[in-house]
């Protein structure tokens, strides 16, 4: 199949977050099994590049977009993604595609590219990735989104894909039909992570002692992410465990001043180490020497989860997250939001060297059997065939697959 995935972010922007690595992932391995992929993206990150924009370029055999955004030019105006070149391209190649996968459904480059779909009587496929809900970051501008575009977007897709039961309800509450919703979890690519970091290589970069216990974030330093609460969480871990540190990686999302004062108000900055965003070696050899993965708040299907399974560190996250049973008494724990919660589940897998290993081991075992891409992404293979083949809602009436209707563009 001649298949488009459309993305706010792709390869090499990983610091962007979780949507970045899903759609590299699937886009990846759909190209392996022989579909012609291109890629539709921005070039947008908290990070200064050079990537080379608004023309196709080859990155592992992909022809990728990354169109240049216009929010850098006019930051108090535009919304956050607004790839400025992306509609003339869209309108002169989306006709030739079997079919659109869009992921995350409040960007311009969802906006777009359903709007051109639909016109040409292309089926697309919406993955929101946890993002359905309204009341978490910036609520007044997920409604205000929503009331405009959000309702066509979604009921126009010839199918959604769900991360999990909770998320096709949201998609049912929202008008779509069960025979339309499939459900597919995030997953690792097991032949990205050949040989996993030996132990101790994070901690002798850091000037961290092997006896020292490591509480581990993995993350955008962003308040929605629970991370005040996790300092005052370990707050109370470091009464009960002098030899413990928590160590914050990822990229300052122009709060860090704000959590910092908040490390040395508790009287902990000997205790918490801040190392900016890092390479995905040196993420790797984090998990593999952490004794404890925390993540407290989140949305979706966090690849972090899974990165930590496979390096075998078990998992603390709270009740604030989307349903994750897996989790619960399986790889960790998943705990009430409350620094006191939040603690004492952290407290438990420090204290027993013996129930750290099991969850370890059977995180790492349901990662290689459950949640690994190459049996993930032959499923969604299937989904795309029923959705290619019925392209339901994709066809306006009177309108031919591939061919430009007689209606007045918007873009």
């Amino acid at each position: 199949m001649k298949i488009l995935q459309v993305t706010p972010f792709f390869k090499p922007l990983w610091e962007s977050g979780g949507v970045a690595r899903v759609a590299y992932d699937i886009s990846r391995a759909l190209h392996e099994n022989g579909h012609d992929i291109t890629v539709y993206t921005t070039n947008r990150s908290i990070y200064p590049n050079d990537l080379p924009t608004n023309r196709a370029t080859s990155v592992d055999g992909m022809d990728v977009y990354y169109f240049e955004n216009l929010r850098k030019y006019a930051p108090g105006v535009t919304p956050p993604v607004m790839p400025y070149r992306m509609p003339a391209v869209a309108r002169r190649e989306i006709a030739a595609f079997d079919l659109v996968h869009i992921h995350d459904h409040r960007t311009m480059l969802t906006v777009i590219a359903s709007h051109y779909a639909r016109k040409y009587g292309i089926p697309y496929v919406l993955q929101a990735h946890g993002a359905l809900p309204q009341d978490t970051g910036s609520a007044r501008m997920k409604r205000l989104f929503d009331r405009f575009w959000s309702e066509k977007v979604i009921l126009g897709a010839a199918g959604v894909i769900a991360l999990n039961e909770t998320e096709a309800e949201r998609y049912r509450e929202l008008g779509v039909t069960d025979e339309k919703i499939a459900i597919f979890p995030n997953g690792v690519d097991l032949a990205e992570y050949p040989d996993l970091p030996v132990r101790g290589r994070f901690r002798a970069a850091w000037g961290i002692d092997d006896a020292t216990k490591v509480v581990l974030y993995l993350g955008r330093l962003d308040p929605t992410k629970g991370i005040d609460l996790l300092i005052r969480s370990f707050a109370v871990v470091a009464r009960e465990f002098d030899d413990a540190v928590l160590v914050l990686v990822g990229g300052d999302m122009g709060h860090n001043e704000e959590f910092r004062q908040r490390v040395e108000s508790l009287d902990l900055n000997n205790r918490v180490v801040f190392t900016g965003f890092v390479s995905k070696e040196d993420k790797m050899a984090a998990y593999t020497d952490a004794d404890v993965f925390v993540t407290p708040s989140f949305t979706g299907f966090p690849v972090t989860f899974l990165e930590a399974c496979l390096c075998g560190t078990p998992i603390v996250t709270t009740g604030k997250g989307d349903l994750l049973g897996w989790i619960d008494n399986t790889v960790g724990f998943n705990t009430g939001y409350t620094p006191e919660a939040l603690a004492d589940a952290i407290g438990r897998l420090l204290a027993d060297d013996a129930l750290r290993a099991g969850f370890g081991e059977q995180a790492k075992e349901l990662v290689r059997t459950r949640y690994n891409w190459k049996a993930i992404v032959r499923d969604i293979e299937t989904f795309y065939t029923k959705v290619a083949g019925s392209a339901e809602g994709g066809i306006p009436a009177g309108v031919s697959k591939g061919t430009t209707p007689k209606a007045p563009d918007t873009f």
